[in-house]
């Protein structure tokens, strides 16, 4: 059976997910904006979601719209731009593409992006991000945790000091939501995305969570659908297995979080090990379940299809670029140099990942490295 690794870029979704969205699937099929019992059994399933998803997030129900995923809400997140005079604007230099890509977006409309940069350890530089706030920006995007380090950015510091220059913030909180605590009032940010198939969810489904007071152009004209954010009839069997995998991420975040962080201490532990292996960002606060590491002499994408041969699932950084064979854009804004930044793999453990499979990993690692070295001892 194969071993997978890699529940960074997308969870199995958990039984009791499905079983929740059978129902929506094949029985209830009305139309959520229908009047009729059909259609209002399919409104109250959404209505009973957006609860339970807000739950997670410790936000209030009035304050989430769903989706069709983290990019959408991301997408939708920026789009408050629309609403503003063409001004600054800033986002950290190592977000996802879904970020960085509509942030391009609206700097080719004339817009200012300024990029907060990180240290070494890929956490934002407080004095430098402090010395772009002062020119005043209109919004500030940082996400929670970042999806190829699993470095955990001093989020709540970070929006104190943004809202007192006046700055709407933006948080992709995609990968950090089921993984650690997130308390969308406590961290300060006016917009938190999400997404559910990070968290044993349905694929296609993510949240944006607003506070009402901000004024957000929709992307998608129609029907109004979503108080007039998002139109759409909504995919109800998605949004009730996101709601589950919601419900039972907050039920047990406490355990899961410790198993995996278990794991992942295990890992690293024997990694130390092996000569030559280096992880990445390894001081710095990091999710649970993620590891990056870099063995200098073998490439990234070579690791990967080593391993992919053994059965072993891992991956090369952000599944959303993994056909770019240059260094992401999160380890240049770490200013890693370019061998040990195309020498990486990401292992990100899941909720059912076992001690067993760790350890096969590492078994794998320790022959590929051994090997390697033998090559590079008879080349030399």
């Amino acid at each position: 059976m194969a071993i997978y690794l890699d529940h960074n870029a997308s969870t199995a979704l958990d039984p009791a997910v499905l079983e929740a969205m059978l129902p929506y699937l094949a029985e209830h099929h009305g139309n959520p904006s229908s009047i009729h019992s059909s259609g209002r059994i399919a409104r109250t399933a959404i209505d009973s979601a957006r609860e339970q998803v807000a739950d997670l997030v410790g936000a209030h129900p009035t304050q989430l719209i769903f989706t069709s995923g983290g990019t959408e809400a991301n997408n939708l997140a920026l789009n408050v731009l629309a609403s503003h005079e063409v001004a600054t604007f800033c986002v950290s230099a190592v977000e996802h593409p879904a970020v960085l890509e509509p942030a391009r977006y609206w700097q080719a409309r004339g817009w200012q992006l300024e990029l907060l940069p990180v240290d070494g350890d890929g956490l934002i530089d407080q004095t430098l991000a402090n010395n772009i706030l002062q020119r005043q920006p209109v919004l500030m995007s940082v996400m929670m945790a970042n999806n190829e380090t699993g470095v955990i950015q001093p989020l709540q510091s970070l929006a104190q000091n943004a809202r007192e220059y006046g700055a709407i913030v933006h948080t992709d909180a995609v990968q950090a939501v089921g993984k650690i605590a997130v308390d969308f009032n406590a961290s300060g940010v006016h917009l938190m995305s999400l997404s559910s198939h990070k968290i044993y969810g349905p694929k296609g489904v993510g949240a944006l969570v607003i506070d009402k007071a901000l004024d957000i152009p929709p992307l998608l004209l129609g029907g109004g659908h979503e108080k007039g954010w998002r139109s759409g009839t909504e995919n109800v069997a998605a949004i009730v297995g996101f709601a589950k995998a919601a419900e039972l991420a907050k039920q047990q975040l406490g355990q899961r979080s410790d198993h995996m962080c278990g794991l992942r201490d295990r890992l690293e532990n024997a990694l130390k090990t092996i000569d030559g292996v280096h992880i990445i960002a390894e001081s710095a606060p990091r999710l649970p379940n993620t590891t990056l590491i870099a063995i200098p002499g073998i490439e990234g994408e070579t690791l990967l299809m080593s391993l992919d041969a053994k059965g072993i699932a891992v991956s090369s950084g952000s599944a959303c670029a993994s056909t770019d064979t240059e260094p992401s854009h999160v380890l240049r804004a770490m200013h890693l140099d370019d061998e040990l930044a195309q020498s990486t793999v990401r292992i990100s453990f899941g909720k059912d990942s076992t001690v067993a499979e760790c350890d096969a990993l590492l078994l794998a690692i320790r022959e590929l490295t051994k090997m390697s070295q033998q090559m590079a001892s008879v080349a030399w």
